[in-house]
């Protein structure tokens, strides 16, 4: 066996939406396993509110997604701001539809892979505590600008027939991931490879991270 072998870091795999509230949650966390060598995060978007799935944002959706927030923001600590409530949940001409994030994240993904958390986390703030429409692919772009993913961007403004291929492939390889392994909703995590991945609860995101790494690798 090889020292490549015996030194290789653990896959992580993250099941998301980036319009998730909980997700967002769990960026803290995520950070921190981010930040170590013996830890591979993966990132496996869901499309789960993508596309056919997404959903206009009435009074009633608006109302229970700022509860859920403020229970999230108590028990993580990230921000909801004021600005989010009334120019994202406020706008009634608007849909949750997290299909253009998601091809935004898989812009990063086929052109600078090792970036692709720092843009979902940029997503993030723009909507929560911004208050940006991270629905809008202009705005998007402009983000992924911000972060010097030029290349990125500009195919985000004309996808082309690879970024859409490849985004309907992560999409699809996540959902039958989270089929085979019985994993609901997001986030979820799946420790290892292949077959032998193991499942982690969830709320393990929202605790001491060194639970969470302990959960990981099997301590």
């Amino acid at each position: 066996m090889t020292a490549a072998k015996l030194t290789a870091p653990i896959p992580l795999t993250y099941f998301f939406d980036p319009l998730c509230g909980w997700c967002y949650g769990a960026s803290a966390a995520l950070e921190q396993i981010r930040a170590r060598p013996d830890i591979a995060l993966v990132l496996a978007p869901t499309g789960l509110f993508a596309g056919e799935d997404a959903r206009p944002l009435d009074d009633a959706f608006a109302a229970y997604a700022w509860a859920n927030d403020q229970r999230i923001a108590r028990l993580t600590g990230v921000p909801f701001s004021d600005r989010y409530r009334t120019k994202v949940l406020g706008d009634r001409r608007a849909l949750l539809d997290s299909a253009p994030a998601t091809l935004a994240l898989t812009a990063v993904h086929l052109t600078r892979p090792d970036r692709e958390f720092d843009a979902l986390k940029a997503m993030q703030r723009a909507r929560y505590v911004d208050g940006r429409d991270n629905t809008d692919l202009p705005i998007l772009a402009n983000i992924l600008a911000d972060l010097g993913l030029h290349e990125a961007a500009r195919r985000l403004t004309a996808p082309d027939e690879a970024l859409v291929s490849a985004y309907h492939q992560r999409i699809a390889t996540s959902r039958a991931d989270m089929h085979a392994f019985n994993l609901e909703g997001v986030p979820a995590l799946l420790v290892g490879e292949g077959s032998t991945r193991r499942r982690l609860k969830a709320e393990a995101l929202f605790g001491l991270a060194e639970t969470l790494i302990a959960d990981i690798r099997g301590i």
